[in-house]
C-alpha cells in the first residue's frame, strides 16, 4: 500500500512521548492543536529565523508550544496566549513534563485580542495565530505592529477543514479565513506571502 505524500509529510518528523501525551490531553477536552507535520514545520521555521521572541495565539494543549520551543534559540522566550484556563493548565503540564525552564515561556490566560494590544512594538520574530478566524483582521494588524522587519505571521489551520478553497462555503469562519488570505496577499508593500499545504494549511506572511 502506497502512502500518499501528504500523510508521509505529516509523519516525517515523529512526536516524542511528551508531545503525544499533551496531544492526548487536548483531545480529551477538545483543543484544536497544531498537527504533527505543521508542528515540525513551525519548529523548522523558528530555527530558520533564529527566533528569540515568539507569540502563539491559541495555546491549546501545549503541543504547538513544545514544537516552537524545539526550534527557538535556547535563550528565547515564547509568549503563548489563550482565553481558556483549562488549556493553559494542561499546556503548563506539558511544558513541565518536558523540563522547559520557566524563563523560556509565558502562558497568559486572558482575552487574546486584549493581550495582543499590550505586546511591544517590533519586538517579535514570529507570531502563530491559531484562534478564532473572525478576529484575524485585527490580529494581522497587531501582528504588523509587533513583528520586526523580516518577522513572520503564520495562520495555522488556514484551509479551515478544506472549506476555504471551496467558493460555495460561506460560513463566517471560512469567509474570514478566505478574506484574510486575500488581504495579506494584496498588501504586498507590507507582506510577502506563501501558502504551505501541511496540516490544515499554514499561511505565511513575512513582514517587509
Amino acid at each position: 500500500m502506497i502512502t500518499d505524500p501528504h500523510s508521509y509529510a505529516e509523519g516525517f518528523q515523529p512526536e516524542d512521548a511528551i508531545k503525544l501525551a499533551a496531544r492526548a490531553r487536548g483531545v480529551e477536552i477538545g483543543t484544536r492543536d497544531v498537527t504533527q507535520g505543521a508542528g515540525a514545520y513551525l519548529a523548522f521555521l523558528a530555527q530558520l529565523l533564529k527566533a528569540q521572541s515568539v507569540v502563539e495565539v491559541g495555546t491549546g494543549s501545549g503541543v504547538g508550544s513544545l514544537w516552537l520551543l524545539d526550534g527557538m534559540l535556547k535563550s528565547g522566550t515564547l509568549t503563548s496566549i489563550d482565553d481558556e484556563m483549562e488549556h493553559s493548565s494542561i499546556a503548563k503540564m506539558a511544558l513541565t513534563d518536558a523540563e522547559i525552564a520557566p524563563s523560556r515561556f509565558r502562558l497568559i490566560t486572558n482575552p487574546v485580542m486584549e493581550v495582543m494590544t499590550k505586546l511591544t512594538d517590533r519586538a517579535y520574530d514570529l507570531v502563530i495565530y491559531r484562534h478564532n478566524p473572525e478576529d484575524l483582521t485585527y490580529a494581522i494588524s497587531e501582528g504588523a505592529r509587533i513583528l520586526r522587519s523580516g518577522g513572520v505571521f503564520v495562520v495555522d489551520n488556514f484551509f479551515g477543514g478544506g472549506k476555504v478553497s471551496d467558493p460555495a462555503q460561506r460560513d463566517p469562519k471560512t469567509v474570514a479565513l478566505r478574506e484574510a488570505g486575500k488581504a495579506l496577499k494584496a498588501d504586498s508593500e507590507v507582506w510577502a506571502t506563501s501558502l504551505i499545504p501541511v496540516g490544515d494549511g499554514l499561511l505565511l506572511a513575512t513582514k517587509l
